[in-house]
């Protein structure tokens, strides 16, 4: 409609030109007299500023699922941009949610094999995807696997189906003539006995996510809301990992999200916590805030409560505030708290033309602006253990993403809100999306049935989508993939080295390149 628009325009007289030159002349004044007494928000272009990247941590913006310790789904690093790509699909019979970026291109992707149902760790060539090295590891807590992350030695760190948190390297091997890569474990360390001194021996407990903490050490956090931070320092093992319990009844499903100050933001099916490491290296809980957490799990969503990463993010220091969606019935909202002590600085409703609304992913944060996908009715063909039944039972998959801002507001305006909506569009992203500040664009993967509708099919194409982030115009698309095994999962991609945005799909890996 606006393309439509704008070329009746270019196709008036001049003289027509000119009358509506005068009527804009007069819409200017008005507008300028609204500004004036506050009636019209001012909406400000988008601060660029990321969190300071941790030394501990390889290749910034794409060494962890979500670009950052603090997911802020950020990148320093240029994607393909607007221009025509190359795709290229390596088929590996096994879903691969988690793809991190090594210093030198080469990408770690997390999958987990369709015959054993086994995680295996495969390395991929940077030119094209190829596996040149695979590591199979023991199958157990599906999230313990793909929240991981690359430290600063290139070393996979990840925690494997018998509670060890691995550090996995890899090796290029020369003999003669020949040469070959080889994955194997570096470093390995036991969190079962510290855990099962807090759930009793046996337990079912089992890492949900880790993160890079500071001074090199881990944290990391199991499904029964238990918080351990490693210390890789300690004079002894067993003073090497301590534990606390956040709350009894609470349940974490999803990622949590460190800073380089110490902080911790996790969120349970309850809560939203944010947490420090105190002079002991115990973490510790600094505040405490219950979120509208609804009746049921929604469709699109795999738990029940908030789907959300916590995100830093900030004008500053990129880690002023934090935020996560919650999960109130039929309407969410984006709350965002200030880290340092808790109090609410937004709540905005978000997707409120819709008939219901839910997400499962982390938002963007960059400066003051936040961006939301909605993954309300996705359907995904497998859940995890204990998810429960969603109410509805199934829903059409709506899609839509929103930006808001947090104002700065003065003392003495009384009409200013914390924070507002910039732009809402109808992109069906079925993919974590992602923002670039190299070429402040965003990216996902955008779900289209043949049909044209909201409703999902198995013959659905997926799209490889960019995004204006100052607008939520859609830039450019390119289809990587149709069918089942080109299901994107609402799982995160990552932009790596010479423009490459990688994806992972139910099937493997797709590489999407800037054509040369």
């Amino acid at each position: 409609m606006v393309w439509l628009a704008k070329s009746k325009f270019l196709s008036q007289s001049h003289q027509s030109q000119r009358k509506k030159s005068k009527h804009t002349g007069y819409c200017f004044l008005i507008i300028f007299f609204l500004l004036s007494i506050g009636l019209v928000p001012v909406v400000f272009a988008i601060s660029w500023v990321r969190p300071q990247a941790s030394p501990d941590v390889g290749l910034d913006g794409a060494a962890s699922m979500h670009g950052d310790i603090t997911s802020s789904d950020s990148t320093p690093l240029p994607g393909p941009g607007i221009q025509d790509v190359d795709v290229v699909t390596q088929n590996f019979l096994s879903a691969c949610p988690t793809i991190l970026i090594r210093s030198d291109g080469k990408p770690f992707a997390l999958c987990t094999s369709f015959q054993n149902r086994k995680p295996i760790v495969r390395l991929l060539r940077q030119k094209n995807g190829k596996e040149i090295a695979n590591l199979e590891l023991e199958a157990g807590s599906l999230l313990g696997g793909v929240y991981a992350y690359i430290d600063n030695q290139d070393r996979l760190v990840m925690v494997d189906g018998n509670q060890q948190l691995i550090r996995i390297k890899a090796e290029k091997i020369n003999f003669l003539w020949f040469s070959w890569w080889v994955l194997s474990l570096d470093e390995s360390i036991s969190l079962t006995e510290k855990i099962e001194e807090y759930c009793g021996r046996n337990c079912s407990d089992a890492v949900v996510s880790i993160s890079a903490g500071i001074h090199g050490m881990v944290w990391f956090v199991t499904q029964e809301s238990r918080v351990g931070i490693y210390n890789p320092e300690a004079p002894t093992e067993d003073e090497a990992i301590t534990i606390i319990k956040l709350a009894d009844h609470e349940r974490v499903d999803n990622s949590f999200s460190t800073t380089m100050d110490g902080f911790a933001a996790i969120v349970t099916n309850e809560a939203l916590y944010l947490l420090n490491q105190n002079d002991d290296n115990q973490p510790q809980i600094l505040w405490r805030h219950e979120y509208d957490a609804g009746a049921a799990r929604k469709p699109g969503q795999l738990s029940h409560g908030s789907g959300a990463t916590p995100t830093f993010f900030g004008p500053d220091t990129g880690t002023e505030f934090v935020m996560i969606t919650d999960n109130a019935d039929f309407e969410i909202s984006l709350i965002i708290r200030d880290t340092q002590d808790g109090h609410l600085v937004c709540k905005q409703a978000i997707f409120t033309d819709l008939e219901n609304s839910g997400s499962e992913n982390s938002a963007i944060g960059i400066g003051n602006t936040a961006i939301v996908a909605s993954t309300y009715g996705y359907p995904y063909p497998v859940l995890p253990e204990g998810a429960g039944p969603s109410n509805p039972e199934r829903a059409d998959f709506v899609g839509g993403m929103v930006r808001v801002d947090i104002n700065e507001c003065r003392d003495d305006e009384t009409a200013c809100s914390p924070c507002n909506i910039v732009w809402e569009n109808y992109v069906r992203s079925s993919a974590v999306p992602k923002i670039s500040i190299a070429d402040e664009l965003i990216y996902t993967i955008e779900r289209i049935s043949p049909s044209g509708g909201n409703k999902t099919t198995i013959f659905d194409t997926y799209h490889f989508t960019v995004i204006d982030p100052e607008t939520g115009d859609v830039l450019k698309q390119n289809q990587i993939g149709s069918g089942l095994f080109a299901d994107t999962l609402q799982m995160a991609g990552n932009v790596g080295k010479k423009g490459v945005f990688w994806q992972g799909t139910l099937g493997g890996i797709v590489r999407i390149a800037p054509k040369n």
